[in-house]
């Protein structure tokens, strides 16, 4: 298991979790990524709301960008995927965090600590479909074949 790195997954836990909290305490927002995209996505005038969470996407985006250019090797290449395959992945994903009032950081990062048990029951079915799919992606279809 040459990359099994705790030490690393650890930390970026924790900043993952501080960065949760500090959204929480100092906006008094959940970071939920699903929730955050469907507010920049609503129809409607600019308001100071979509300004904070079209912010906190381009923060994402560009918090990658430097990574990659700092270090390289954390981001190690590309999908090794169908790109129209990934791109229904996206879709489904979408959906289903429509579906589930949520996605896995608004339920599993952020609802999880704050002990809700909805978000529980949430991230454990979040959890259990991605494993079955992905089983049967890579061992039922033609993926599993390659």
């Amino acid at each position: 298991m040459a990359d099994f790195t705790p030490i690393a997954s650890a930390l970026g836990g924790a900043m993952l979790g501080l960065a949760a909290a500090a959204m929480l305490v100092f906006n008094g927002r959940i970071a939920g990524i699903s929730g955050i995209v469907g507010g920049v996505l609503e129809p409607g005038p600019a308001s100071a709301d979509r300004r904070w969470r079209l912010a906190f996407l381009v923060g994402l985006l560009l918090g990658g960008v430097a990574l990659q250019l700092v270090l390289p090797r954390a981001l190690p290449g590309a999908a090794i995927e169908p790109l129209p395959l990934l791109a229904l992945a996206g879709v489904l994903v979408g959906f289903g965090t429509r579906l589930g009032s949520g996605c896995t950081s608004g339920h599993g990062v952020c609802g999880i600590s704050r002990l809700s048990k909805r978000s529980l029951v949430a991230t454990g079915v979040f959890m259990g479909v991605a494993m079955l799919v992905t089983f049967f992606v890579h061992n039922l279809l033609v993926l599993g074949a390659g």
